[in-house]
């Protein structure tokens, strides 16, 4: 009998819901070891690009926003400003897609990517994001552009300990039930002789959006919304510690994010500068939602016969559904009259995978650690229209295994090198398929197209100082080239998916210099990188559907990170990004054309001062300017903006108090995403305007 992942989760629920009745010893996470990277690399030594976002750093977004990819966005200047909507479709890292993992488990989906991956978990249950610039192929296909992955929570108390906190947020232009906001968010936690256990549970209703001058911003009927939402989140862990080196871990999250379908979208014109607007109303069709469950078996034994293994099972059901439109995609005449039926799409997933990985530190004398493993993922994958019952895109499922081994070799203490391999091998299972009547109905014959690709990875840490690092690094990253709108969008006979070339892989190749400088109280570090494919995936849009072109991809950019800590109560931060990225538009196998801010970020400075001003009184004050862009389309010139985000922490007798004011000089701008990726005035949104955010938590 085969497990599907239904039967999986379904088998972890019952053991998830004990986590609520008895929990554990606390392990404390060393921030300096990148468990992101499978072997356990210090962040000092890795021979890329590597971002911790603490705790700490959370929380203090967190009193900003909730928004995840808000959150991403204002701490790492490589990632695309958020387009503040439930879709991240155009939101990339280096230009690229990023991986994006929950302990380990890929939230993204790579056969049919809805750009629905950024909204899978609520970031109170996140303890930290370790992000890894750059192709790679550590944890196997999708990190053309990194890897993402937000670590969760584990308990800290040595007994049983909770949380409350609540949270409200309002513009600061007009204050009404309408656009009132507010969040609240509970976790338990402890321990009880071998056993560790941590339960959270957040709620959030989200209103009415409204721009710099008070007006309503447009709400995405069709992609779907943050705004007019309610969302929760249930997260729970249980771990248990066989002795003192082994422990078996189970964790589950089950995410929902639903609009409330009490606005429609009134169409701006763009050519004029009018944004697009909402109205009171009820949209055509469902309301739009992610419905996703992630659950996880994991195992850690320190000492297997001197080594360290680790082994997790995970599966992943993911439903993303958009909202009812009339486009001319989803037309057939044999169901309503030409121009009249509206329909709306689904996305569905199942993931179903397993990690294996050995360590070993201490080969000839201590100056080889070896690293090993297996991965295996299935994945099957279908996007269904709703309302008429059709399928726009076939069930297809990927099969992958994926060994590997890794080395890092320190000859002498200024010199770390870094080697690895990785043998991919993936197969797709498409049955034969129609297409919708607007792909002129065609019948696609069926098939296993499988591929096989070995990606190598080598790396060069210097340190002739013992404040300065040098680094280099090169790596290939692996990714699908979104097989779910390739097929779909198959309009002519006689095809055949065993040959149908766009089904080829995503292989991109990812080279980087750099330097790091630690000289306390400064810290700094500056990377160059290029990042090319010779058959990438290029995103465009056409009639509001988004459709795959398969092209020569070029990009490069620079990083750079500097900090200061001008006081032992006072850091500053400056982050850096300028990217330029171009594509091969007619073939001849030379870059001729520049990517769109679908595909690409602009250059972006993030400036933060953070403050501890007494033992009980604490501010942010964080700065993030994205310059003016040219594109080849005039028509998607690209008007740069500064935003501006203040917060106040204040300790009570009793809680913490806090107060927060994001957009604080109420900029009026449109998102980068309305300007530079689509000229469509259903989409001309602006951003959100001031709000004041007010929250308030108490630990007991």
């Amino acid at each position: 009998m085969q497990l599907k992942p239904s039967h999986c989760a379904m088998a972890l629920l019952p053991l998830a819901v004990v986590t609520c009745l008895s929990q554990a010893a606390p392990t404390v996470l060393d921030e300096a070891v990148i468990s992101s990277t499978r072997t356990g690399t210090e962040k000092e030594d890795s021979p890329q690009v590597v971002t911790v976002i603490t705790r700490e750093q959370i929380e203090k977004q967190l009193t900003i926003t909730s928004d995840t990819s808000q959150i991403l966005s204002n701490l790492l200047p490589a990632y695309s400003p958020n387009r503040q909507k439930l879709t991240s479709s155009g939101e990339t890292f280096r230009g690229r897609s990023a991986l994006l993992l929950i302990d380990g488990v890929p939230q993204s989906n790579p056969l049919r990517n809805a750009g629905r991956s950024g909204h899978t978990i609520d970031m109170s249950m996140v303890e930290r994001i370790e992000v890894i610039h750059g192709a790679n192929a550590i944890h196997g296909l999708g990190a053309t552009g990194g890897i993402i992955n937000f670590i969760t929570r584990r308990p800290t108390a040595e007994s049983f300990k909770q949380h409350a906190e609540i949270q409200t947020t309002t513009p600061t232009e007009e204050l009404d039930s309408d656009t009132l906001s507010y969040k609240l968010n509970y976790r338990a936690e402890g321990t009880h002789e071998n056993i560790e256990y941590l339960f959270g549970v957040t709620y959030e209703e989200q209103g009415l959006y409204l721009d710099a001058d008070g007006d309503n911003i447009g709400v995405d009927n069709t992609q779907g919304d943050l705004m007019d939402s309610q969302a929760y989140d249930l997260f729970a862990k249980l771990g248990y510690w066989i002795d003192d080196n082994q422990n078996i871990e189970l964790e589950i999250n089950r995410f929902i994010l639903e609009g409330n379908m009490n606005y429609v979208s009134v169409t701006g014109d763009r050519s004029n500068g009018i944004a697009t607007t909402s109205a009171e109303g009820t949209p055509k069709g469902i309301a739009p939602r992610n419905r996703v469950l992630t659950a996880s078996v994991n195992y850690r034994h320190d000492d297997f016969y001197g080594m360290t293994l680790t082994a997790q099972a995970y599966s992943q059901q993911f439903e993303g559904r958009f909202g009812a439109t009339l486009t001319s995609t989803f037309q057939d005449t044999s169901i309503a009259p030409d121009g009249t039926l509206y329909d709306q799409s689904q996305n569905e997933s199942d993931k179903l995978g397993a990690k294996l990985t050995l360590s070993k530190a201490d080969l000839f004398d201590n100056t080889l650690k070896l690293t090993g493993g297996l991965d295996l993922l299935q994945d099957t994958t279908q996007q269904r229209l709703v309302l008429t019952d059709r399928s726009w895109v076939p069930e297809t499922t990927y099969n992958n295994y994926a060994p590997f081994l890794q080395a890092e070799f320190k000859p002498v203490d200024s010199v770390i090198l870094h080697a690895g391999v990785r043998y991919e091998h993936a197969e797709l299972d498409v049955d034969t398929f129609q297409t919708l009547a607007s792909a002129n109905s065609v019948s696609v014959e069926g098939g296993n197209p499988s591929f096989s690709e070995t990606l190598y990875n080598t790396g060069l840490v210097i340190k002739p100082l013992d404040w300065l690092s040098l680094f280099a690094n090169y790596s290939e990253g692996f990714g699908m080239p979104d097989a779910g709108r390739v097929l779909r969008g198959i309009n002519q006979p006689d095809q055949d998916v065993d040959e149908f070339l766009n089904l080829q892989p995503i292989l991109t190749d990812n080279r980087e210099i750099g330097l790091r400088i630690d000289m306390q109280p400064v810290a700094f570090e500056l990377s160059y990188y290029q990042s090319d494919s010779d058959l990438g995936s290029r995103l465009e849009n056409i009639d509001g559907i988004y459709f795959v072109k398969r092209e020569k991809t070029e990009i490069d950019g620079i990083e750079a990170s500097l900090g200061i800590q001008a006081h032992e109560r006072h850091h500053l931060e400056f982050t850096y990004s300028r990217i330029n990225g171009e594509y091969d538009s007619d073939k001849d196998g030379s870059v001729d054309s520049k990517l769109d801010g679908l595909n690409i970020s602009p250059n972006r400075l993030i400036v933060s001062w953070n403050a501890n001003w007494s033992p009980n009184l604490s501010s942010t004050l964080q700065t993030s300017h994205a310059f003016d862009r040219s594109f080849d389309d005039p028509e998607k010139e690209f008007d740069g903006f500064t935003l501006v985000d203040a917060s106040i922490g204040y300790q009570l007798p009793v809680g913490k108090l806090s107060v927060a004011v994001a957009n604080l000089l109420n900029e009026d701008y449109i998102t980068y995403y309305s300007q530079s990726a689509i000229v469509n005035d259903d989409r001309y949104f602006k951003g959100r305007g001031r709000t004041l955010t007010l929250g308030y938590g108490l630990d007991f």
